[in-house]
């Protein structure tokens, strides 16, 4: 009831509660200091109606400075450093008063008494406010409508993020942890600093609910196992992205995350900037094709570090489009790099064309694709004609154009494709791998790396939208495992790769180790506070409910056909070697392709895909009948390779 009361009281009501609070110590502080020095000859009556003939304009003076120096709108929270220096300057200001007015009005004030009465007025106001404090903490400590956080390390940082927690009213702030033993029972903005040895004891006795991590180079593997650790103690943990972030504008809680998308990994994430391939891009007229998806808007950033003369924005979706061109001439602007936003289909071959010789094109960064694996499956027929078609159109425009350098951005799913999705980017990268083969003054090379954690449709941000709306999570298989990295990381890669690309290179990324995504879904609901509901925990808060697998859908990706791989200039980019089909096969594989898709026919198209991309085998065809059409115009095919 008493925290209701409280958390219902208006910012004003609490402002004038504090004024009152003032007016009346000024009123105690100078009594306090006419007793203390009162002649021992006067009775106290005597000198208390002496004394009410003086207090009125100590009162006035006391009530007028605490609102001029701003002291009654001082959050409780907040009462440190500059609050206690305005408390010094009101008593020093009423000393002054209490002086004037005993010269003016002629009142036979016992000796140092001003001095007296500015000394307790300060200790006073003061010590309200510290006990106030104290008082509301321990009411909010002892209710659940608040959460208790402890920040991990006492840096700058941990500093600047308690500064900010004070001002929400969401949270308390219980004390700092650092593992720095000088730090060790020292107080810090009037909290505690707890020692990591302490750790569990300081959760107990502070009862708190939440730890956010308050060190922004410390690495994801120690990220990881600090956080394992305090989630045994049964906290939720996050982290803050960035000092600097504190004051960008942005919500505070927008900028506190569950520990998860580099953790997730189970290595270091590329952080460092590349400067080997900026000359590639410094200077030159960049188009980025899929320029407003998840990957194509981070290629956008960076290549714009890279202080290119022009960023060409090449994208299907006028939303898409709108929205990536408002965020690159903010970035651009200053940079002095032109952006030229353009609408359209890289099957339009006519409008590729146009754009390439118009925008006088140097590189080409081909980020544009249809991904979704059930969503290809179930439209073989336009997955094939953006995903194959839309790579020879754009590829060989670039070549006709002179581009000097074109990047392919593929997938693990073309390694072996169970889908149609993979099998699409497989055969994009034989297309791209024909054109290399041939003479050519534009460099060709293909860059392949698997799920990049946060993108549109991916796992993750799927999992956080099921975790918000209390579940269940859902799995297609238990067993199954993918390879993650960051969409930060994966641009950088892309980019430098390209840069190294000499013709006809298939690059790969190391991806480090797979993740297993019934782990990664059970993490996400521990970093989101909650627990998995289960046999073994019936009372648990989310439900893990397995699907079953997607049609097309494979346990485990690969990230090489072949075996036989070599080391480049930088450690994570892996040249590896890959078979392509000669250039008679290749065209005679897009020539029926796009006959099948003319037709409308998807068996036709499966049928064409399956025998450009041999180790592709067809899952999502429902009847055995349809399985044997596909086997016989793949055999049909074999016999006949008819030229372009």
């Amino acid at each position: 009831m008493v925290v209701k009361s409280i958390m219902s009281l208006s910012r004003g009501q609490k402002s004038l509660i504090l004024l009152a609070l003032d007016l009346w110590l000024v009123m105690v502080s100078y009594l306090a200091a006419m007793l203390l020095l009162h002649d021992s000859r006067l009775m106290p009556l005597v000198l208390l109606q002496d004394s009410l003939v003086q207090l009125p304009l100590p009162m006035l003076a006391g009530g007028v400075l605490s609102m001029c120096l701003g002291l009654s709108k001082i959050r409780l929270r907040e009462y440190e450093g500059g609050a206690v220096a305005r408390t010094a300057a009101l008593a020093a200001i009423l000393m002054g008063v209490a002086m004037v007015q005993a010269q003016l009005g002629q009142f036979a004030l016992p000796p140092g008494l001003p001095v007296v009465f500015a000394l307790i007025c300060f200790v006073s106001v003061y010590f309200s406010r510290i006990v106030l404090t104290g008082v509301l903490t321990q009411i909010y400590l002892r209710s659940p409508k608040f959460t208790r956080v402890a920040i991990y390390g006492a840096g700058r940082t941990g500093m600047a993020l308690a500064q900010e927690l004070r001002k929400s009213a969401d949270f308390v702030v219980c004390a700092f942890i650092d593992d720095n033993a000088a730090l060790g029972g020292m107080t810090l903005n009037s909290l505690p600093v707890v020692s990591g040895a302490q750790l569990p004891k300081a959760v107990a006795s502070h009862k708190i609910d939440r730890v956010i991590l308050a060190m922004p180079s410390l690495s994801p593997d120690k990220q990881t196992f600090m956080t394992q650790r305090l989630e045994k103690l049964g906290v939720q943990v996050q982290s803050l992205p960035a000092f600097a972030q504190l004051h960008g504008g942005a919500e505070l809680s927008d900028l506190l995350k569950p520990v998860g998308n580099a953790s997730l990994l189970s290595r270091d994430p590329l952080t460092e900037e590349l400067p080997e391939g900026f000359a590639a891009y410094f200077g030159r007229n960049v188009l980025i094709s899929g320029a407003g998806g998840s990957i194509g808007l981070e290629l956008c950033r960076q290549v714009i570090a890279c202080r290119p003369a022009m960023l060409v924005l090449f994208e299907l979706s006028e939303l898409a489009l709108y929205k990536a061109e408002a965020e690159m001439r903010v970035l651009a602007e200053p940079l002095g790099v032109e952006v030229v936003p353009v609408l359209g289909s890289i099957t339009d071959a006519v409008h590729v064309k146009q754009v390439l010789e118009t925008q006088a094109i140097d590189v080409v960064l081909h980020a544009a694709a249809y991904k979704h694996v059930p969503l290809v499956e179930m439209n073989a027929r336009v997955g094939l004609s953006n995903n194959t078609l839309g790579t020879a159109v754009l590829a060989r425009a670039a070549r006709d154009a002179g581009v000097m350098r074109f990047v392919l951005v593929s997938s693990d799913k073309a390694v072996r494709p169970g889908n149609l999705m993979g099998a699409s980017k497989r055969f994009a990268e034989l297309v791209v791998q024909d054109l290399a083969a041939r003479p050519s003054k534009t460099v060709f090379s293909i860059v392949r790396f698997g799920n990049v954690l946060g993108s549109s449709g991916s796992v993750v941000p799927l999992f956080r939208e099921q975790i918000a709306r209390g579940g269940p999570v859902t799995l297609t298989d238990e067993r199954v495992t993918r390879y993650f990295m960051t969409i930060q990381e994966a641009s950088k890669l892309v980019l430098l790769a390209g840069s190294l690309a000499e013709g006809g290179e298939v690059f790969m990324l190391d991806m480090g180790k797979p993740v297993r995504i019934g782990d990664l879904a059970r993490k996400m609901i521990k970093a989101s506070g909650y627990t998995v509901r289960d046999a073994a925990n019936p009372d648990g808060d989310i439900e893990i409910v397995t699907t079953g697998l997607r049609p097309g859908e494979k346990l485990h990706e690969e990230l090489m056909l072949c075996k036989g791989a070599r080391a480049t200039a930088h450690p994570k980019i892996i040249w590896v070697r890959e078979h392509h089909l000669s250039e008679l096969e290749t065209a005679a594989a897009l020539r029926d392709l796009r006959s099948a898709i003319d037709r409308g026919s998807e068996v036709d198209v499966i049928a064409t895909v399956a025998w450009a991309v041999p180790e592709y085998a067809p899952q999502s065809l429902p009847e055995e009948a349809l399985q044997c059409q596909v086997v016989e115009a793949r055999r049909a095919l074999a016999r006949n390779i008819p030229a372009e």
